[in-house]
């Protein structure tokens, strides 16, 4: 059985860098065969609504959207629900395969038997 991965986003084009690390880890993630589960949230959450990973840019990074798309094709990725009710995102306003959940849920997700979390 392979291990799952949560990985928490809290930043956006604010911090360029980490934000990227986190999408970069997850995905490698995915790719490594792990179960992987991508929350995002603060500004973050942005990246649920098309066209705002395809607008993010950090030299010599593999484009976030594609980074989604490599964690999509065995994970999950879940905007906060607070975070997006902050800024006005609704479930219709997502993404194809991005969906909206809260605390209880991403709680549940990290403290499953061999689950490692990670937060950015």
């Amino acid at each position: 059985m392979a291990r799952s991965l949560v990985v928490k986003v809290t930043c956006g084009s604010d911090d360029a860098e980490r934000c990227n690390q986190a999408f970069t880890v997850a995905a490698a993630a995915a790719a490594a065969g792990a179960e992987v589960s991508l929350w995002l949230t603060g500004e973050a959450a942005w990246f649920g609504v098309p066209g705002r990973a395809e607008s993010f840019a950090l030299d010599l990074a593999t484009p976030l959207d594609q980074l989604m798309a490599a964690v999509l094709t065995s994970g999950t990725i879940t905007v906060c629900s607070q975070c997006a009710a902050r800024r006005g995102i609704t479930e219709g306003d997502l993404r194809d395969g991005v969906t909206i959940a809260g605390a209880a849920v991403f709680a549940e997700q990290v403290l499953g038997d061999g689950v490692q979390a990670l937060v950015y």
